[in-house]
């Protein structure tokens, strides 16, 4: 299911498909990938197997890091995995199409949680000068602010273990997403 809220295109989600969702929110666009599309990509992954490593066993999707990274490059973007031990401050923001974070996840039968652990794909990006949690189990968008706001958002993400950051930027600004050492502002 897709809504437009002032402006801010977002999917909520459906069946196991978080990272189908994060990459049309990211783009702002529905359809921008498919499902058909996503599975594709499973297939040219690994060809020659007969249970997919890169998404659900039953096909309702759970995709893995592969599959958003190849989505990406097949319209001209780069995901690139940020190192935790450096401070969200160091980013180029205006350099930076948005983000993608992998947050842990209760997996739910119903109402019945399973002792199972699952990651869940979430968008974050900047629109109209705003970024925006993008989160499609969130019933709308959930504003986060200008780049001050998003970089203490940033920081308390990565405080936790088990988050991992994408940052996700066009192919031409592969290698200028990072602050020079002396543009860098010590918090």
């Amino acid at each position: 299911m897709s809504k437009t809220y002032d402006g801010v295109y977002h999917e909520k989600q459906v069946k196991e498909l978080c990272a189908l969702h994060a990459l049309n929110n990211l783009f702002q666009k529905k359809q921008a990938f498919t499902k058909q599309e996503l599975d594709e990509i499973c297939q040219s992954l690994s060809p020659d197997v007969w249970i997919n490593p890169h998404r659900s066993l039953l096909g309702l999707g759970n995709y893995d890091v592969n599959v958003i990274m190849t989505a990406l490059q097949r319209r001209g973007c780069e995901a690139i995995w940020f190192d935790k031990r450096k401070d969200p401050s160091c980013l180029q923001l205006d350099r930076i199409s948005g983000f993608i974070l992998n947050v842990p996840s209760d997996y739910r039968l119903g109402f019945v949680l399973l002792p199972l652990r699952r990651k869940h794909w979430v968008a974050i990006r900047q629109v109209a000068g705003t970024y925006y949690n993008l989160d499609s189990k969130l019933d709308s968008p959930v504003l986060i602010g200008l780049d001050e706001e998003l970089v203490t958002y940033l920081r308390r993400q990565l405080e936790n273990k088990e988050k991992e950051l994408f940052i996700v930027v066009s192919t031409e600004n592969s290698e200028k997403w990072l602050k020079q050492a002396e543009e860098i502002i010590p918090r």
